[in-house]
Formats: C-alpha cells, structure tokens, sequence
C-alpha cells in the first residue's frame, strides 16, 4: 500500500474484519509488503477468535506502514502455509492491495497452481493503479470473488460484508461429481449463477468415467451451473442415461440428478432450447463481450469495442442484467440498448472501466426481469 489515506483505509478495514470473527475461529493476519510477513499472532502460528485475542490483533494493525512491495504469490503461499495446519476447517482469505504485482513473471501463476483449492481467496483492489487480470487469476484459481473499492472510503464496508458472509459459510469442500458413461463425455461444467465462473478445468478424476469438480465453501445460499455433455449419435426414439450428477462433501451425497438424452424426427423438440439454458448461455456471452470490448478500447480499436459494448448493451438489456446495464453506461452511451446501439464515450474515468471489467462475469438469476 503506498497512500497513507489507503494504508489509513486499510487499517480500519482490518480491524472491522477482525471484530467480525467468530469466536474460536482460528486466523491470522498477513502483512503485504514485498514479502509475506506475519503481523499477528507470532509467526507460523494461528489464533484462536475471543475477545481478547481479536483486541490484541486489532492494536497490531496499527503497525502496518504504507511501505514495501506487492508479492501476491508469496502472500497467498504463506496463507496456504497457515491454512495447512487445520485440515478439513473451512478456510478463506481477503487479499487487498492497490498495485500491480511485482514478482517475477510466472511466479504467482506457479503458486495459484500448488494452492488451488486449499482455501477460498476474496481479493479486493482499492483505487486504480492495480491489474484486474492479476486478481481475476486468483479469483478463479481459489473460487473467490474480485471487486474494486475505488474510494478508500469503502474498504471497512466491503471487508465487513465478505467476513460476514465468510462466518455463514458452513460446508467446507462441495463437489459436483459427474459420472458420465462410455458413449457419453463432459464438454464443459460451468457456474452460472452468481457470476460465470468455467471449472471444466478443474475436474479431478474420481473413479472409471467420474470427475469431481471444486466448488468451494457454502453456506445458506444457492448458485446456478451449467453442464454440457456429449454423446454419440443415435436413431430415433432411442433413449440414453447422458450422465449422473451428484453434489458431494467426501463420501456424503447431498443431492443427485440423471441427465437423459431422448432422439427425436421432431424438429419442434429437437431445436427448442430450455429458457433456463438460453438465459445462462446469453450470460455468459455477455461476460466474454465485455471483457473483449475492453480489450479493444484498452488496444485503439474503437470499431471492435463499439460494436462489443453495443451487444454487451443488448444482452444485458434483454436479460434483465441492469446492474451491468448501469455500468456499460459508464463507458459507452447507449442510444438504443434494444438494437445495441451505443457510442464510445470519450472520456472513461479508470474506476469505471475497471468497475465494468471486474463485475463482467455477475449475472443475474432467469425470471428475475422477464
């Protein structure tokens, strides 16, 4: 941190977290500079959450110093180092800084690797002069969330909702468990619902024909995903088990489904797309549309960032998706979000260009404006 207002920020948003911890959670408080440093309790050690433990961490965020480096990779090792010593606890992290990263280059890709799945990672970036890329690669490898705090003003809120919503959690390691058998094969497993999130890379074989695919912590919440199977052509009338699909924690079993694929001569049925499975696919076009269209501005191609906020604008428009309605109005002005008509605003303020990237992938639920 290199302002003394954001270190001033950031202290207050500590110390907010702290006082919102349960009593015997076990944590730790990791000072980021251009190493990892341990700023409470004593080093390689966990506290256990009582009032008097979360006093005496609440006077040792006073001696972080709006000084040092940013060393995401080696922040989130010694997290993973922390996290290690309580198998089987639900474990989550919040990571803050206001700049980019200054390890060399590979380096935290290589850590995110070894960690992924050991924790939940929420990573928050206040002002601008840090690289939404950088936190999106953490937010995907560790199931978390990314968001920018552009006012300093609004960390202690921010870090006051997500602990909040970390002490709900109470299910440390969900799976989706797909079973699929010989003629049929998984094209993709995505999260759809609350934001888009592709775990198809995650999957970890779990027996002949069955992956495992992370889905982190819960609590009293629900989220929409999107499962994509293949299988191989048949005659008319045929009918096959496509796949099984199984929530699990370990061995326990929490819910089951069968897919069924049914061949049909009738083209009414054969080209009908479920209204469920139409809404999440326009979702997450509308994700991958808003990342490119910035990518186009970022890169001078005003003609290719147009014409990708203007169906960004009709997709969200369509699905109901106001709040990324509101903020593609930040960048571009929209003169028809039915057709996707919109014009380039010439001036941008960073914060809302990066608003607008971070909180691309939120979606909002089918049915919720239709």
């Amino acid at each position: 941190m290199q302002a003394e207002g954001r270190i001033h920020a950031a202290r207050q948003a500590a110390k907010t977290a702290v006082e919102c911890i349960d009593d015997g959670v076990h944590f730790a408080i990791i000072a980021g500079v251009s190493t990892a440093q341990q700023l409470f309790p004593a080093p390689g050690q966990l506290a256990v959450s009582a009032p008097q433990t979360r006093a005496e961490a609440i006077r040792s965020i006073d001696r972080l110093q709006a000084s040092g480096g940013t060393a995401m990779g080696a922040w989130l090792l010694l997290a993973a180092q922390l996290f290690a010593q309580r198998p089987g606890d639900i474990a989550h992290a919040i990571l803050l800084t206001d700049g980019d990263n200054g390890e060399r280059a590979g380096y935290l890709e290589q850590v995110l690797a070894s960690i992924a799945g050991k924790f939940t990672c929420d990573s928050r970036g206040v002002g601008v002069n840090w690289k939404v890329s950088e936190l999106r690669k953490i937010a995907d490898a560790l199931l978390g969330t990314v968001d920018i705090v552009a006012n300093p003003a609004g960390l202690a809120a921010a870090f006051e909702q997500m602990m909040t919503k970390a002490m709900g959690k109470t299910s440390a390691d969900v799976q989706l468990k797909v079973w699929t058998p010989v003629n049929s094969t998984v094209r993709f497993v995505k999260q759809v619902e609350p934001e888009v999130a592709d775990l198809t890379g995650k999957r970890v074989e779990d027996g002949p024909r069955a992956g495992r695919y992370p889905l982190g912590s819960w609590g009293a919440e629900s989220r929409d995903y999107h499962v994509c199977v293949d299988v191989q052509p048949g005659a008319a009338g045929d009918e096959m088990l496509a796949a099984r699909i199984s929530v699990v924690e370990g061995d326990t079993v929490h819910a089951q489904s069968l897919v069924r694929a049914v061949w049909t001569e009738d083209t009414a049925l054969s080209t009908r797309i479920n209204r469920q499975v139409a809404h999440y696919t326009g979702q997450a076009e509308l994700a991958e549309t808003i990342q490119a269209g910035i990518e186009a501005r970022k890169a001078g191609d005003d003609r290719t960032a147009t014409i990708k906020f203007g169906r960004a604008a009709q997709l969200a428009h369509a699905s109901g998706n106001k709040a990324t309605e509101e903020l593609l109005a930040t960048v571009v002005d929209i003169e028809d979000a039915a057709t996707g008509t919109v014009r380039l605003r010439r001036k941008v303020e960073a914060a809302d260009e990066m608003a607008l990237d971070t909180r691309s992938t939120k979606t909002v639920r089918v049915g919720r404006a239709q």
